[in-house]
């Protein structure tokens, strides 16, 4: 298991810490903790919509940043350590016009420095949307080092 002292982040804690920010806003709510992985869903409507009534593709990103972002700042002591994107990519697969999104992030390589995640978005039918990939950097807080 990857989580900092072994223990297994709660999603409801995790949907409440990012509820008055992005994640927040665009309604993405961490549904599953697994031992090298992590799941939120997102609803897919006017928030997250493109003008042609399509799951805008910034919004999967902000989705695949957030539940990676938030997976990996998990492997880490808070009182020291935070992670923050360096580089994202996504592959737009499928188009998605309502319903949920569910991203599932697992980590590929838990580093002192950085973190490597893949992302998986897929619809309710269980088909990809979205194929991303991102590079954490593992950045120490105020006085930690």
């Amino acid at each position: 298991m990857i989580w900092f002292g072994g223990i297994r982040p709660d999603p409801a804690a995790l949907t409440q810490l990012g509820a008055a920010s992005m994640a927040g806003h665009i309604g993405i709510e961490f549904t599953e903790v697994g031992d090298d992985w992590i799941a939120a869903r997102m609803p897919v409507g006017a928030r997250t919509h493109q003008p042609f009534g399509r799951l805008h593709g910034g919004a999967s990103v902000a989705l695949a940043e957030t539940v990676a972002s938030v997976g990996g700042a998990m492997t880490l002591d808070p009182a020291r350590h935070a992670t923050v994107g360096m580089e994202i990519n996504a592959n737009h697969i499928r188009p998605v016009m309502s319903g949920y999104v569910t991203a599932t992030a697992t980590a590929e390589s838990i580093g002192r420095t950085t973190q490597v995640w893949t992302i998986r978005i897929v619809d309710e039918a269980g088909k990809l949307v979205c194929l991303s990939r991102i590079t954490l950097a593992v950045i120490a807080l105020d006085g930690a080092r």
